[in-house]
Order: structure tokens, then C-alpha cells, then sequence
């Protein structure tokens, strides 16, 4: 749905293969348990669209892990005008 997620200053290499962040724009994601019970599910919170899953061994100071499948995202250039939340 286009909506902004993640900031580019949040994005780590964290070596599990996939986009990795370390905090989200603030409302734009949602969290659900999964549906095994254990991993926690990230959702767009605007359109509900499958992110990923969110883990608690991250880089500090957020400690979080936004593992992010990445078909999900579009990565866009933003200038210091552009909005950065919707």
C-alpha cells in the first residue's frame, strides 16, 4: 500500500539473510502473535499486508530485530521536505 515503514538510519545488516530494522515509524506496523505461537507477526498497520516477523535480538538501543520479508518493501529515495510518516 505504499505506506512508509521503516527509516533507512533504522536499517542494520544482521546477517539472517533478510531486510533487517532496528525500530519502525511510529503507528506504521502492528503486532500479532503468530500463528505457531512463538514468533511475533509484523503487519502493515494501515492495509493488515504480511511484513514479517519482529525478534528481541537486535543492536541496541531497541534491542529488536524487524525481520522483513523483502517482498514488502519499495525502497524509495526521500528528500528533507518529503513526509516521513503518512
Amino acid at each position: 500500500c505504499s505506506t512508509p515503514l521503516y527509516r533507512s538510519e533504522h536499517k542494520f545488516h544482521s546477517n539472517c539473510g533478510w531486510p533487517a530494522f532496528d525500530d519502525e515509524i511510529e503507528n506504521a506496523v502492528r503486532r500479532e502473535v503468530d500463528a505457531d505461537g512463538y514468533r511475533v507477526e509484523i503487519l502493515c498497520a494501515q492495509c493488515d499486508g504480511h511484513l514479517g516477523h519482529l525478534f528481541d535480538d537486535g543492536p541496541k538501543p531497541t534491542g529488536l530485530r524487524y525481520c522483513i520479508n523483502s517482498a514488502s518493501l519499495k525502497f524509495r529515495k526521500t528528500t528533507k521536505e518529503a513526509p516521513k510518516t503518512p
